[in-house]
């Protein structure tokens, strides 16, 4: 039996190297022995797009992509279908619980200096990932055809409007495929959210992974452990991906679950921050709702865009609150990686940021009043200075002395 499998794992190997495959990024791909709580995430989000696209598949056999026939299909996937309803909340949960799983990931990326040298390719394709995924979530919210997916829709592709020269007024024009939002808008958003960006994600996480194999994971440290290893090549502070890992991440993996299935089944709708009210009724363009959103993870930059007086100005801060990540490998001039080393500046910045960048998100969700746009300028500025001084007090802060070996692990 195990010759005739030999045999013919040879010969696929012969055909496909699937065993060289496995073993480069499994078996022989030698991850830092200290992973802690903070590099369950990167699994996770992997776990949450594989959600996302199997309850898309089964949703997509009874959604009508149509102006008529949207909203009504939503409704009988959660009222006729078997099971529908689970399947509608594993996928509009499941959102969230993906970006919450991003978001995390991306801390962990601050918190250790995961983009810094050799690895400023894997954060690209991470932004270019969360790009991908901010596009994927705003279709996909447009396509039940409620109030707020209406409403949303028209105030996000309304901000196209605001380039100069004609052009603004042309490129919404195009976005929506029609003098309005309609069943043109409809049909060209499902062709995206369902086959276009996905496809474009899934190659985006390949190529990330491929990046990060190629020079190898980082650790809270911050350590190269490719310097230090035995006679036959190991890495010292080094373990197999493949089981040690595998079986790690499970533990992770199955907290993550039960609390998803907790929010899934008790409170799907997260008290209307998930899932508003107004998205359970028809979209209406002569109603407009008593106040328009985005969901919670475009919140923080819906802030920053509510802070800015002028319309022009304030699409550009947004924007750039999302350009100015791609470019933090060549902010950051610290010598040292990870935030346990780097001096008091940063060790304060960091939770600093995030605290900005949490109540952004909430501020985001809130009706504009005019403390809540007082604070969303104090959280801009947060923001934007966290990144732009970055270069100046990363550069001369006092570092602590970096071990040599990796810290704390297995």
């Amino acid at each position: 039996m195990s010759n005739q499998k030999n045999t013919l794992m040879g010969w696929i190997d012969d055909r496909l190297p699937v065993t060289q495959a496995y073993e480069k990024h499994m078996s022989k791909y030698y991850a830092p022995k200290n992973f802690n709580f903070w590099y369950f995430f990167g699994v996770l989000s992997m776990l949450m797009l594989v959600n996302q696209i199997l309850s898309g598949i089964w949703l997509t056999m009874n959604y009508v992509p149509s102006v008529e026939g949207a909203f009504a299909s939503v409704e009988y996937i959660m009222r006729d279908v078997e099971w529908g309803w689970l399947i509608r909340y594993m996928h509009s949960t499941g959102a969230s619980f993906f970006f919450i799983a991003v978001y995390l990931h991306m801390m962990r990326a601050l918190l250790y200096g995961s983009y810094q040298k050799p690895r400023e390719l894997i954060w690209i394709f991470g932004m270019l990932i969360y790009l991908a995924l901010m596009a994927e979530a705003f279709m996909g919210y447009v396509l039940p055809w409620g109030q707020m997916s209406y409403w949303g829709a028209q105030v996000i592709i309304s901000l196209f409007g605001v380039i100069p020269f004609g052009l603004g007024d042309a490129l919404v024009e195009w976005v929506r495929g029609d003098y309005l939002i309609s069943g043109a808008t409809l049909n060209r958003f499902f062709a995206l959210h369902v086959i276009a960006l996905p496809l474009v994600i899934v190659m985006l996480v390949v190529l990330h992974l491929l990046a990060l194999h190629e020079v190898g994971s980082n650790n809270p440290d911050g350590i190269d452990i490719k310097k230090l290893v035995d006679e036959n090549g190991k890495p010292l502070d080094g373990v197999p991906f493949h089981p040690y890992y595998t079986v790690h991440d499970l533990v992770g993996i199955v907290v993550f679950l039960m609390a998803f299935s907790v929010v899934l089944f008790f409170f799907p709708e997260a008290n209307g921050f998930f899932l508003e009210a107004p998205n359970f009724e028809p979209a209406n363009g002569l109603k407009t709702p008593e106040h328009i959103a985005p969901v919670w993870y475009f919140g923080a930059f819906y802030a920053i865009l509510r802070a800015v007086p002028d319309k022009l100005m304030g699409v550009v801060a947004m924007g750039g609150a999302i350009a100015i990540l791609f470019v933090l490998p060549w902010l950051d001039r610290s010598p040292v990686r990870s935030w346990r080393y780097k001096g008091m500046i940063s060790k304060i910045f960091l939770p600093v940021f995030a605290v900005a960048f949490v109540l952004l998100t909430w501020l985001g969700t809130q009706p504009a009043t005019e403390i809540n746009t007082f604070l969303s300028r104090v959280g801009s500025v947060i923001y934007f200075g966290f990144f732009l001084l970055m270069p100046f007090y990363t550069r001369m802060e006092k570092t602590k002395p970096v071990p040599e070996r990796v810290t704390g692990g297995h």
